[in-house]
């Protein structure tokens, strides 16, 4: 599968000059890729202003996302800030070509910005299935808790590529890429984190440092401090066979 990730500034609370921008970037590898990959909330920034930015889960964004992943012919993922029966989510979507569509709800909420008292917990993981393989998305700080990405001891339902999409502040990036590494080897999955790059509306810094790391928790793509859009491609076969050399996850 040929994978996608795009490590950006954002406009701070500008959800129309985020999609305008993100647009131009993933224009240069359709047709070339199977899934692209966007950071949290993509369309703002990592803001607490719910009420004025969120939209509705079928809104400006569903739409956008649903036209840009037909053009692609790839999947697009990434989360933005959804209002659902009078509440407020930190929402992943997932969007296929052909309309077809996932979402998922941060589970974990960063108190210290205030997330926890903004929006509301999702309570239930995500398992997507697209060209093969099995797909697990969450968000951000939900990378600092391993059972949550924890793999099923049901080998049916075991999940082949571990996705954060994050806005990780650069003062903590030594536990972003700690943490990708060790979730990639203690699930013996691919692990792909996106983050953004550049200074947001409160100041905070980011030095991107998306990764994607491989089962064994080889880093084989890294991308620090720049704007850049990268693409590669994972294959399901060594990572079938590494598991059936080092059978780990069956002594769990």
């Amino acid at each position: 599968m040929r994978i996608t990730y795009i490590q950006t500034s954002l406009h701070w609370e500008q959800p129309e000059a985020n999609r305008r921008q993100l647009a131009e970037k993933m224009a240069t590898v359709y047709g070339r890729t199977d899934l692209i990959v966007l950071p949290e909330m993509f369309t703002t920034g990592f803001s607490m202003r719910a009420e004025a930015l969120a939209e509705p889960a079928n809104g400006p964004t569903f739409q956008w996302m649903k036209e840009q992943a037909a053009n692609a012919g790839a999947a697009i993922t990434g989360s933005f800030i959804c209002l659902e029966n009078g509440q407020y989510f930190n929402r992943l979507l997932w969007m296929q070509p052909d309309g077809h569509f996932y979402q998922y709800n941060k589970k974990h909420l960063f108190t210290l910005a205030g997330e926890d008292k903004t929006y509301t917990a999702g309570q239930e993981l995500v398992l997507i299935e697209w060209l093969g393989w099995r797909i697990r998305p969450l968000i951000c700080y939900d990378l600092r808790f391993p059972e949550w990405a924890r793999q099923p001891q049901n080998p049916e339902m075991r999940y082949d590529l571990l996705l954060y999409v994050a806005n990780w502040p650069q003062p903590r990036v030594h536990h972003w890429k700690s943490l990708l590494t060790a979730r990639a080897i203690e699930n013996q999955a691919y692990t792909v984190g996106v983050n953004i790059a550049g200074t947001d509306g409160n100041g905070l810094v980011y030095s991107g440092d998306s990764s994607v790391v491989d089962y064994a928790g080889q880093l084989l793509s890294g991308a620090a401090f720049s704007e850049q859009v990268v693409t590669l491609e994972l294959e399901l076969e060594p990572l079938r066979a590494y598991r059936e050399r080092f059978p780990f996850l069956e002594d769990a």
